[in-house]
């Protein structure tokens, strides 16, 4: 069962009991279709999402057919290990059924784990624009998606709702809510902005992405500059005339090593933060006795650690979202450029970037990549155009993949063709050749070639030609004739 939050003053709604499907469905008939609400986003196919990883096409088609007709479902995998990605897509026949079964099945455990559903457009723009997305945090850890969605679904009709979670799956503190219209967004930030969510007051506002929360950032006074890669002749009083230039300064500093050598780097304090801020844009990048210098907001230790551990989430996340979505396509014909082979992929699905690699004097390399907007789209393209004839060429087409995994694919495959260590061969020692050398009973003497093959004889009766070999290994076989003779 999910947590209940308790909000002051405001009271969640309680949502209805997954376990029991049958009941719930019939109260959801009779309330009408509550989960589309008449809102222009409402549509026959459904993303589950937070699925755990054993679940199978077969269980969410017999849970999601006793709310309609199910046409179709896909558990959504990973093209290469067919392990499971943890979302999928249910379509129903109408847009009733589906509303239904949002409202209905929403949260229902499946192997133990709560599914998470919401709508599916094909066309990801309404998602990606972020309108009436708002950003909750502050969150005590017990909150979960259910208790999310059941406080906020007071202001409106909710699109999606997620918690962020860890990999283990604690939560992070923080989610995400988008409702389907400015006004719902709107309400929810006025009522419960500054509330307590379980006697913990929450932040609740408009959600910004990466950039513009970097621009807002960059908009808070300081006083304190920061510059590095200062010549070792810089000087404090050198530091100081060059950025007095742009108002008081109250202190200036350049930091050195015990032995009175200069670490190169800095500090400049303004009484007045705009006019930091304006030494900040002018000397940014500028050249002094040929080094750039770097001349920002001075940051703590622990600013700046939290700054670069962002700054890598962010390109990770950036990396895992494209995972599985951009495709590699090579053996493509000289006269295939970017709109056509666009419009070679366009059947599959929405194309996010299309593009043929070419040699700097414009020369087709044979190449390129095609990034979808889901991975489903980039699996099915995967599997119709692999191996396909395209102007007599046919095209190969994989997952794309980052320098860093072939690299270490190839010498994980590498590894695996090392040779065979020899076992010690038991009894008198055998000379070794190289492949193609001498046979058994020839001897190689070293700055001569092998000895030449003698050709066999034209007679009835078989005769042997003893070619020289060494006097150890000659003892050897006799001794062993000698035994063989006296055994018979």
């Amino acid at each position: 069962m999910a947590t209940q939050v308790q909000v002051q003053p405001q009271q969640p709604l309680s949502a209805p009991n997954g376990s029991a499907v049958a009941a719930a469905a019939a109260a959801a008939a009779a309330a009408g279709n509550t989960g589309g609400g008449g809102s222009q986003f409402v549509t026959t196919s459904l993303y589950v999402g937070d699925l755990e990883l054993n679940v199978t096409d077969s269980q969410l088609y017999d849970l999601f057919s006793q709310l309609g007709q199910v046409v179709s479902v896909r558990v959504c995998r990973d093209v290469n290990t067919r392990i499971s990605l943890g979302y999928a897509y249910v379509n129903y026949s109408n847009t009733a059924e589906a509303a239904r079964a949002l409202d209905v099945l929403n949260f229902t455990p499946i192997n133990g784990k709560p599914i998470r559903i919401m709508y599916s457009y094909r066309d990801p723009s309404i998602r990606r624009s972020g309108t009436a997305n708002i950003f909750i945090k502050n969150l005590d850890k017990a909150i979960d998606n259910k208790a999310l969605h059941e406080t906020f679904s007071t202001f409106g009709n909710i699109l999606s709702c997620k918690i962020a979670t860890d990999p283990s799956g604690q939560s992070k503190g923080y989610g995400f809510v988008q409702y389907d219209n400015e006004e719902s967004a709107q309400r929810a930030i006025d009522q419960l902005n500054g509330m307590l969510l379980n006697d913990k007051p929450v932040f609740v506002g408009p959600f910004l992405r990466r950039q513009e929360r970097d621009s807002a950032t960059n908009k808070v006074k300081f006083n304190n500059v920061f510059v590095k890669n200062l010549s070792e002749s810089t000087t404090q009083d050198d530091l100081e005339k060059i950025f007095a230039e742009y108002g008081n300064v109250t202190s200036v500093a350049v930091k050195s090593d015990d032995d009175g050598k200069s670490r190169c780097f800095g500090f400049v304090n303004f009484e007045n933060p705009d006019d930091a801020a304006k030494a900040v844009e002018a000397l940014n990048g500028k050249k002094f006795d040929d080094k750039e210098w770097y001349v920002g907001k001075a940051q703590k230790k622990f600013e700046r650690e939290i700054e670069l551990k962002e700054r890598f989430q962010s390109m990770k996340e950036a990396v895992d979202k494209v995972q599985g979505l951009n495709l590699y396509v090579k053996n493509l014909d000289d006269s295939i450029d970017d709109d056509k082979l666009r419009e070679m992929f366009s059947e599959f699905g929405t194309i996010t970037s299309c593009k043929v690699m070419q040699d700097p004097s414009g020369i087709s390399r044979g190449s390129g990549f095609v990034a979808f907007s889901t991975s489903e789209e980039a699996s099915r393209a995967l599997g119709e155009m692999n191996g396909k004839m395209v102007v007599s060429k046919p095209l190969y087409v994989a997952v794309a993949q980052r320098k860093e995994d072939r690299k270490a694919r190839l010498q994980a495959q590498f590894s695996q063709m090392r040779p065979v260590a020899m076992a010690p061969s038991i009894g008198p020692r055998m000379p070794m050749y190289p492949p193609g050398g001498p046979g058994l009973g020839q001897q190689i003497f070293y700055g001569q070639g092998p000895p030449a093959i003698i050709p066999p004889q034209e007679h009835k009766t078989r005769q042997w030609r003893v070619l020289p070999m060494p006097c150890e290994l000659l003892s050897w076989h006799i001794t062993k004739l000698h035994q063989s003779k006296t055994s018979e």
